[in-house]
């Protein structure tokens, strides 16, 4: 089991990736056994649609619009599921659905959505200082440009490593560095000015 940082972030592994989607295939290993190989799209939907809520609730820092997200990944995937499904891991390519979507969100949307005038920052506060100090982390997090929001998600959250957040995101390694080091230094620089006040 992984210990968890005072902010609710598991650290970053070498071999997590790995782990995790041996982890992933073994509860999808019956269901493809039965079917020849190939999971079928309610089967897939039974038994992982709420880690991949879960992913894109913490992608997004907003349930509602991560439900948005995993519906209409969901709808284009149903439509393409023989190819999916027949997959060695149809969760991993599920969830690069799932970030591919949240990054072209808003310029997909923004036309569609009416935009009200409700300041988003305000928040309930939490009398519990873990949960503060989490609130406070992820508010600072949903400041970041989307990249490297999904760059820091990805490799904190998923503990991917810069090979897999690049295939993720369709970019080379270095770019994935320059994201999350841009990220983090956004961050350091936000909690500090945070902690001065």
């Amino acid at each position: 089991m992984h210990t968890r940082d005072k902010v609710g972030i598991l650290p970053a592994r070498d071999n997590a990736w790995a782990m995790q989607m041996r982890c992933l295939s073994e509860s999808l290993t019956e269901a493809q056994e039965a079917t020849g190989g190939s999971v079928t799209f309610d089967e897939f939907a039974a038994t992982r649609l709420d880690a991949v809520l879960r992913f894109a609730v913490v992608l997004t820092n907003d349930k509602g619009l991560a439900e948005d997200v995993v519906q209409e990944v969901l709808i284009r995937a149903h439509q393409r599921w023989i190819q999916i499904g027949a997959m060695e891991h149809p969760e991993a390519y599920i969830r690069r659905m799932v970030v591919n979507e949240f990054l072209s969100w808003r310029r997909k949307w923004a036309r569609y959505v009416p935009q009200a005038d409700v300041d988003p920052g305000i928040r309930t506060e939490d009398h519990a200082e873990t949960q503060a100090e989490r609130s406070a982390l992820l508010a600072e997090v949903a400041k970041l440009p989307r990249r490297q929001r999904a760059v820091l998600v990805l490799r904190y959250y998923e503990g991917l490593s810069d090979a897999q957040i690049a295939e993720v995101l369709g970019c080379a390694e270095t770019t994935v560095r320059g994201y999350a080091f841009r990220g983090l230094a956004a961050l350091r620089i936000e909690m500090k000015s945070a902690e001065l006040r």
